[in-house]
C-alpha cells in the first residue's frame, strides 16, 4: 500500500479478509433504496471489490424498505432502472430485482436466504452502511446472517465505525465519496439545483425525463405504511441509508 495515500481501513479496527473458497465466486451485495443512486454508492462497491478480490457486486434496490415507512420513496421501478443505467458501464457490476419482485417489506435476511438459494456457487459480501453496523445486533435472524456472509461496512468522512461485538463477520472501511448521499440529491433536484457530478449522467437524465423528485401531482412516488411485527416489536432496519 502507498504510504502517502490513507488507509481506508477503518481507524482502531482490523481488517479482515476472507480467504478464497475455491470453487466459489466472490459476490458483493450493495443493498440499498438508491433514490437515486449516485456516485458515493458507486465509488463504495469498486473500493470494497478491490479490497476484497470480489469478482462481481451485485446492486440489490430494496422493494419495500422498513425503514422508510411513512415516507415517500420512488416507484421500485423507477429506482431499479436508475442503478441499471447506473452500473452498465461497469462490466463487474450487476442489478438484481430479487427484493423488488419479492412481496412485502424488504429484509435482509431473506435477501441473503434468496441470494444464496440463486447463486450457490458464491461467497457472499454483503455492503452497507457502517451507520448501520451497530443497529446489526438487533436484526432478527442475526446469527443466520453471519452465515450467510462476511459483511463490510462503509462510511462517510467524519462518521465515527463501531463493528458490532460478537462476529468476525464484518470489516469497516472509510470511503470519502460516501459524504454524497440520496437525500442531498433529492433536496437539490427539488430546488431545481444540479445534480451534475454528484450522481451518473445517464441518472440526471432519467430523473429529468420522468420528473422525479419534484413532488408534483407527476412524481411516482409510493407512500410506505408501516410494518410490525405485532409480538415482538419492529424487525430490522433493512438497509443503511446510503
Amino acid at each position: 500500500m502507498n504510504p502517502n495515500v490513507s488507509s481506508p481501513v477503518a481507524e482502531g479496527t482490523e481488517l479482515h479478509i476472507p480467504p478464497r473458497q475455491p470453487g466459489k465466486t466472490r459476490l458483493g451485495v450493495m443493498g440499498g433504496t438508491f433514490d437515486p443512486i449516485h456516485h458515493g454508492h458507486l465509488v463504495a462497491a469498486s473500493e470494497v471489490a478491490s479490497v476484497f478480490d470480489l469478482d462481481e457486486v451485485v446492486f440489490v434496490p430494496t422493494g419495500q424498505p422498513w425503514q422508510k415507512a411513512g415516507k415517500q420513496v420512488s416507484d421500485a421501478e423507477h429506482r431499479y432502472l436508475m442503478t441499471v443505467v447506473a452500473t452498465a458501464s461497469n462490466p463487474r457490476f450487476t442489478v438484481s430485482r430479487v427484493d423488488i419482485d419479492r412481496e412485502g417489506p424488504t429484509y435482509t435476511i431473506d435477501t441473503l436466504r434468496d441470494l444464496s438459494r440463486l447463486r450457490p456457487d458464491a461467497q457472499l459480501f454483503f455492503i452497507t452502511g457502517a451507520d448501520v453496523m451497530g443497529e446489526i445486533l438487533t436484526w432478527k435472524g442475526t446469527d443466520e446472517l453471519w452465515d450467510l456472509a462476511h459483511f463490510v461496512g462503509v462510511t462517510r468522512p467524519g462518521h465515527e465505525l463501531t463493528a458490532p461485538r460478537g462476529s468476525s463477520s464484518v470489516s469497516l472501511l472509510n470511503v470519502p465519496a460516501m459524504a454524497i448521499s440520496s437525500t442531498d440529491c433529492r433536496a437539490r433536484v427539488e430546488e431545481d439545483k444540479p445534480v451534475w457530478y454528484l450522481v451518473p449522467d445517464g441518472v440526471v437524465q432519467y430523473i429529468n425525463k420522468y420528473g422525479l423528485y419534484v413532488h408534483d401531482e407527476h412524481t411516482s412516488t409510493t407512500l410506505l405504511a408501516v410494518d410490525r411485527d405485532t409480538e415482538n416489536g419492529p424487525r430490522e432496519t433493512t438497509r443503511s441509508t446510503l
